[in-house]
């Protein structure tokens, strides 16, 4: 029966996935605009900041939405098929769950970030115009 249910939910995620990519495409926000000066400072502001995903976890696109949004270039590192960024989130952030803000402080410390509304609580905190 246990692989009965697993069947269902992956068949599920297999037909689900290319119609949630399809439309958060299609429904992709503007982002903000800033002139060019304060844009090259919020860029260089986000080089610190990596997050990790799923390409189509819907509270990955969240985040990912939210950050288009506030017109961020935040690097996005797939712990699905990327076996050096799994690795580095279980590692760093002590399990592998999506999203996760990687966020390097001024002085070199690490924090992790889960939860995809505490991760846009925070970039809207730092970023918003």
């Amino acid at each position: 029966m246990k692989w009965l249910i697993r069947y269902f939910f992956k068949t599920l995620r297999l037909v689900l996935s290319p119609i949630i990519l399809l439309l958060n495409k299609l429904t992709t926000p503007r982002g903000i605009t800033r002139d060019p000066e304060q844009q090259q400072q919020i860029d260089a502001a986000t080089r610190q900041l990596a997050l990790y995903q799923f390409r189509s976890c819907p509270f990955c696109i969240k985040v990912r939405r939210a950050a288009r949004r506030l017109s961020l270039n935040i690097e996005q590192r797939d712990a699905l098929h990327d076996p050096t960024h799994r690795t580095a989130l279980l590692e760093g952030g002590g399990e592998v769950k999506v999203p996760c803000l990687r966020i390097t402080e001024h002085d070199g410390q690490v924090r992790w970030l889960y939860e995809s509304n505490e991760i846009i609580a925070y970039l809207q905190s730092r970023f918003a115009a």
